[in-house]
């Protein structure tokens, strides 16, 4: 079974640092752009950051600066790390990949983890 699998979320206080990591694990044949989004209660989803197979990177203005992704393809895992937070970064951290299975591409969402930032 192909799946996202997300963990290092949790409560930081405001100017504290977290990161997440999200791997993905089945029979993948292989692994295209991955990235980072996340949804705020009442708030659209929205991507944070993303990554392409060859390492260009991708932020939201309110990443960049903050926030740096990186992945490690032997792994298949990509990272998020996040420093500076600020309570405005709470919100479900989604990982998003792009992943070739059995000759056929598929887009897949993990089940999220939450980050939550105190002021």
């Amino acid at each position: 079974q192909v799946q996202l699998v997300e963990s290092g979320g949790g409560l930081v206080q405001a100017g504290g640092s977290l990161r997440l990591s999200c791997t993905a694990s089945g029979s993948i044949f292989s692994i295209n752009a991955m990235g980072w989004y996340r949804q705020a209660p009442g708030k659209q989803r929205e991507l944070v950051a993303s990554i392409t197979s060859d390492g260009n990177t991708n932020y939201a203005d309110s990443a960049k600066g903050r926030f740096t992704i990186y992945r490690d393809n032997t792994k298949n895992t990509v990272y998020l790390q996040m420093n500076s937070l600020k309570p405005e970064d709470t919100a479900v951290y989604y990982c998003n990949a792009d992943l070739k299975i059995a000759a056929q591409w598929y887009n897949y969402w993990g089940q999220g983890t939450q980050v939550t930032v105190s002021s």
